[in-house]
């Protein structure tokens, strides 16, 4: 009940972690596996994380064994350690006590009502590594983003061949002071993808060719 989860989407220096000793190489590079057919140059490699222990792998719930792989991917011992990974995998024992486990998401996909607030706080600590004396465009996501613009538009037209457009200009003309902030922090940010409006909810963007 206290398997409290650290979800790391920001680069940063100060970290919490940062008296653990310097990344390095991953110690989990004995699982690294080569899916079948994908041998030679550019073959798609995984870890194979039932190899940690078989049997205790096949006792974790699902979303547990997804914390797990994303831990041992990750784990360069500085943000993610052996010590993470075991809690992890240890979860019959550990999730009945307060445990903090990191967890590296491959990628985030936002819509704006989310998204806005995550730009606006990446902005305030910019803002704050800035007034500290550091550099700011040090601050960027470390996951790839994707922020669709989709929970915006309003039908005030309807049942004409125009309402699209019309309901569009409406669109920008009521949002144009966010819209030019999320433009700003498509340019500000590295790693960060601001997909317009008028593209299509999140889920038909997706579908169409958003999926790395």
């Amino acid at each position: 009940q206290d398997f409290v989860c650290v979800l790391n989407l920001v680069c940063y220096e100060g970290s919490s972690r940062m008296e653990r000793t310097a990344a390095g190489e991953n110690p989990y590079q004995r699982l690294l596996r080569t899916l079948e057919g994908g041998e030679g140059e550019g073959g798609k490699r995984f870890y194979h994380v039932p190899s940690l222990d078989a049997d205790k792998y096949k006792k974790l719930p699902f979303s547990i064994r997804v914390l797990l792989e994303s831990a041992v991917r990750k784990c360069d011992g500085f943000q993610v350690t052996s010590s993470d990974v075991e809690n992890i995998l240890n979860w019959e024992t550990t999730h009945t006590r307060a445990t903090e486990v990191p967890f590296h998401p491959s990628r985030v996909i936002l819509q704006d009502f989310t998204g806005v607030p995550a730009v606006v706080d990446f902005a305030a600590m910019r803002d704050a590594v800035k007034s500290l004396g550091g550099n700011p465009s040090k601050i960027n996501p470390i996951s790839p983003v994707d922020l669709v613009i989709d929970h915006s538009v309003q039908v005030d037209y309807f049942r004409s061949s125009d309402a699209l457009q019309k309901n569009q200009e409406l669109e920008f003309e009521r949002n144009r002071e966010r819209f030019q902030f999320l433009k700003w922090g498509a340019k500000a940010f590295n790693n960060m993808l601001i997909v317009p409006p008028g593209s299509g909810i999140v889920h038909q963007v997706i579908k169409r060719g958003r999926e790395r």
